[in-house]
């Protein structure tokens, strides 16, 4: 073992010394390790295998260290990219990882959910050169995975920070990545933080959004455990704004409130049978799922199932349904999208794990009205054909129907996939607060700060619905933000 060791170790440096800029830039990119499509329809084993050391190794290499590094900008979070990367080529995986937590509570999530190819991927030099940007979000999962391995295999206790307490105590309503994130944040600055969260599960999103096939719970878990060894509290089961009120914190010894309570409401299209049996939001289609066990062995909790699936709509969401109804049976899956596959906000990936396994996908379509059988069960949609016309205000070019081209199809089972609305509790339980004709809590886009001086929100309660990394950047801003006004003595 220790020649073996010894010998990759070698063979790093040697590596690492040996090779120019060119030769550097002439490694393809890696190619994630992945399940085969027609095993993984059958269970909800993780699709993405993760790097093995000598691909995370060779990958790493690829990165050049630019003096002027444009991946970091490219994070919501500032990662430091480089750092992270080049202790991996250089064998120190654990360093890595430390430095990945330096600025994100929730690497391991990031390295699978996030849109690096979007973000800090995206800014990568080789962009300009015309070739794959370092695949930085599967170093990511390495580091962080291995970090997770090590503590196992070993029998560890997640490592523990020592900050001197300060005393003051923080609440954080909602435990998804915004919530989470913040908790992180304070915590290594001294504060006592206890976070509430309405469901059964501590994780929010994470853990009744996303299916385990692409964010395993058992990774969402070893985050929490990690945040928990801290000294994050979690106290389950309690919705704030119901259970205990905003004036009831205070009450507590509350001397700051961070609001992340997530935009839980779903949006439906309001065309005629939108009420049949058969239709359902994605968010109850996948809450029962992921989070209640719904279809699994010796779990209660009922959902419907369908031969024939349509999931309206073509972001991640709409993804994460889509192939989960195949997972649950379904003989024919299909996304429904008003628009061409070019303008599917979904991440490419995503989209080509469905299409190998066997999604169909109706583009430049639009569900006009819903038919039913004589029971109330659907049995039908008419879709409206489209064209895009002229860009809209997202940039994306906007969908026009086509006069009279409409047709029937054969639906079972549809999950609308169209956007969700933030929670309204927290905004309706506290009348000072100023909220926007969305429904959202306006804040100040640098401090995340509401109208209330102690009062701070971020993510989907903000965004009205957003990416995990976006709305863990909200939470280290306020993170920031209140330290900052808590040291001040100006809340």
């Amino acid at each position: 073992m220790n020649q073996d060791t010894n010998r990759d170790s070698q063979w790093r440096e040697e590596l690492r010394n040996s090779l120019t800029a060119k030769q550097r830039t002439s490694i393809p990119r890696v190619v994630m390790p992945q399940l085969n499509p027609q095993y993984r329809i059958t269970c909800n084993h993780e699709v993405n295998q993760g790097l093995s050391p000598v691909q995370a190794v060779l990958e790493a290499t690829r990165c050049l260290d630019c003096p002027d590094p444009q991946c970091i900008h490219g994070c919501p979070v500032s990662i430091n990219i480089p750092s992270f990367i080049k202790n991996i080529e250089r064998g120190e995986t654990l360093i890595a990882a430390a430095v990945l937590k330096q600025t994100s509570a929730l690497p391991a999530v990031c390295g699978r959910v996030c849109p690096q190819e979007k973000q800090c991927e995206s800014r990568c030099i080789y962009n300009k050169m015309k070739k794959q940007p370092v695949a930085i979000g599967y170093l990511e999962r390495f580091a962080a995975d291995f970090e997770r391995e090590n503590i196992k295999i070993n029998h560890l206790e997640p490592k523990k920070e020592t900050v001197a307490c300060n005393g003051i105590n923080i609440a954080v309503v909602g435990s998804g990545p915004a919530g989470l994130s913040f908790a992180g944040d304070m915590i290594k600055r001294g504060y006592n933080v206890t976070v509430y969260e309405a469901l059964h599960e501590i994780g929010g999103v994470l853990k009744y959004g996303i299916p385990e096939f692409r964010l395993p719970n058992s990774v969402v878990e070893a985050e929490i455990d990690g945040l928990r060894a801290e000294g994050v509290k979690f106290i389950k089961d309690c919705v704030v704004g119901k259970t205990i009120s905003y004036d009831q914190l205070h009450e507590m010894g509350y001397k700051g409130i961070f609001v992340a309570s997530g935009a839980g409401l779903p949006r439906f299209m309001g065309i005629p049978g939108e009420n049949f049996v058969g239709i359902m939001s994605s968010n109850e289609y996948l809450t029962r799922i992921n989070l209640m066990g719904a279809g699994q062995s010796g779990e209660d909790t009922p959902v419907l199932k369908g031969n024939c699936v349509a999931v309206v709509g073509g972001g991640n969401t709409a993804m994460d349904s889509v192939r989960t109804a195949l997972r649950q049976g379904a003989k024919r899956a299909m996304i429904v999208y008003r628009r061409s596959l070019d303008e599917m906000p979904a991440r490419v990936e995503e989209v080509h794990h469905a299409q190998e396994e066997g999604v169909e996908f109706m583009t430049l379509s639009n569900p006009v009205e819903y038919l039913a059988d004589e029971n109330g069960r659907v049995r039908a949609m008419k879709v409206q054909r489209m064209e895009l016309g002229e860009p809209d205000a997202s940039g994306r070019r906007s969908p026009m129907p086509i006069e009279g081209a409409i047709e029937e199809i054969a639906v079972d089972l549809v999950i609308v996939s169209v956007g969700v609305s933030p929670n309204p509790l927290i905004p309706n339980s506290i009348p000072q607060l100023e909220v926007s004709h969305r429904g959202t809590i306006v804040v100040n886009e640098e401090s995340m700060k509401s109208t209330l001086p102690d009062l701070y929100a971020g993510g989907d309660i903000v965004r009205g619905g957003a990416t995990v990394i976006l709305a863990m950047g909200d939470g280290r801003r306020a993170a920031v933000a209140m330290h900052k006004a808590l040291s001040e003595h100006s809340l």
